[in-house]
């Protein structure tokens, strides 16, 4: 994730506090509801992919370089879904819950 998006977030979070709330609220009950959202690991030239598998709001996609930077981009990527900023990644409380050689589980903490 680029210094420049963090920063803005950021900026976003302070200038309008708590507008997000109904990001987070929905991602709450998109996972009460649905429990994990699935990701099949594709291996590219460089990279893994991540797409969604039953995202029932579309198909979310992203990429890493590696297992670390991959976690990050797709708990990224399901923030960006909600319409959250990155900024709350540990508010919104997402984590990896499981993960085969191609694919891995993400829901929130309870």
């Amino acid at each position: 994730m680029s210094v420049f998006k963090q920063l803005k977030d950021y900026v976003f979070k302070f200038a309008f506090g708590d507008i997000v709330s109904k990001g987070l609220y929905e991602l709450s009950e998109y996972f009460r509801e649905n429990k994990v959202i699935n990701f099949q690991n594709i291996p590219s030239d460089g990279c893994i992919i991540a797409k969604s598998t039953d995202f029932k709001w579309g198909t979310i996609i992203t990429e890493g370089k590696d297992e670390k930077d991959l976690d990050e981009n797709v708990k990224d990527a399901i923030l960006t879904a909600f319409e959250i900023p990155s900024s709350y990644t540990k508010k919104s409380g997402i984590r990896k819950v499981g993960t085969l050689k191609d694919r891995r589980e993400y829901a929130i903490a309870k």
